[in-house]
């Protein structure tokens, strides 16, 4: 590891700190410098119950390891506890620099048989406890005219995947939301960006493997290990990325992806206007050969993890 600390005296918030990808995060940032609030709800997989001993265990690895780092187990779904999770940063370490929204939940069910509180729990924690933690932190953020946030999408939303419409829908949505975040920010010097991992952790572990397609699918997942994401993320909420806003960034093992973003493909034009019959004979025609294919993060990332 590098000897230079990218994040000497600042304080950075990491949600879902706990375990997985999250606790890289936690880990990685304190041994570059930064104070870290460790928060974790310490839930299962699924969002239910609760467990202070994750986000504690990481807090005593950091002070081991000679970092500062405090606990909270507040669930971001609050829009009180989240501000409270902010406040606790200010209130410990002064300032906030840093928030990294990673806290997550996964209701994976098919789209037709999934329930309202399926979509409702997994927009909550994911969607809505990223506006949470980034509206508790804009006010800081814009008073001292500096800040950063790194959020978790994913190709789930990106591309698609089987039975995650709740998960898909929250994950593009979190997209969307940073760049909001990093076009109105832009002129307090707050940058917001986006980070797609490919990694095994305790929410990947619910992936189905009843057929060897999906066992093959999952050993490969397991060669990624969450450690592989947190150096990016380290990058981003530095001062060495000062000039990258509004970005989504795909980690894969050792391999690194600049992620596109939605803009025009094809486009077909008629003066006089279109009718429905004209667009079946004319533009949908035209633009066929464009047609995204209905494809999952699989089939776009067919070679193996480097």
């Amino acid at each position: 590891m590098t000897n230079t600390k990218m994040l000497e005296g600042k304080v950075a918030v990491v949600t879902g700190a706990g375990r997985g990808i999250g606790r890289g995060f936690a880990k990685l940032m304190a041994a570059h410098g930064a104070k870290v609030v460790v928060n974790d709800l310490g839930g299962s997989v699924s969002g239910e119950g609760e467990d202070r001993g994750p986000a504690y265990d990481v807090v005593n690895e950091i002070r081991n390891d000679g970092g500062e780092a405090v606990e909270n187990a507040d669930s971001v779904t609050d829009w009180d506890a989240a501000h409270g999770i902010i406040q606790q940063a200010v209130d410990t370490f002064g300032k906030i620099d840093i928030v990294v929204n990673n806290a997550g939940i996964l209701r994976d069910r098919i789209f037709h048989k999934m329930t309202e509180e399926d979509w409702d729990s997994v927009i909550s924690v994911h969607l809505k406890g990223s506006f949470n933690m980034s509206r508790a932190a804009a006010d800081h953020f814009r008073a001292q005219q500096s800040g950063a946030f790194v959020h978790m999408t994913s190709t789930s939303g990106l591309i698609g995947n089987f039975g995650q419409a709740n998960y898909s829908a929250a994950k593009l949505g979190i997209a969307g939301l940073s760049k909001s975040i990093a076009l109105d920010m832009a002129r307090f010097n707050v940058r917001s960006n986006c980070i797609t991992p490919f990694a095994w952790s305790r929410m990947i572990g619910s992936i189905p493997q009843d057929t060897p397609e999906e066992q093959a699918r999952v050993a490969k997942i397991k060669e990624m290990t969450p450690d592989k994401i947190a150096p990016m993320a380290v990058f981003l909420v530095s001062d060495a990325a000062a000039n990258v806003n509004g970005q989504i960034f795909g980690v894969r093992n050792n391999e690194l992806f600049l992620m596109g973003q939605s803009r025009p493909l094809r486009s077909v034009h008629r003066s006089e206007g279109w009718t429905p019959e004209t667009i079946a004979e004319h533009a949908a025609p035209a633009m066929q050969s464009s047609f995204y294919p209905l494809e999952r993060s699989g089939d776009v990332f067919t070679w193996d993890p480097v």
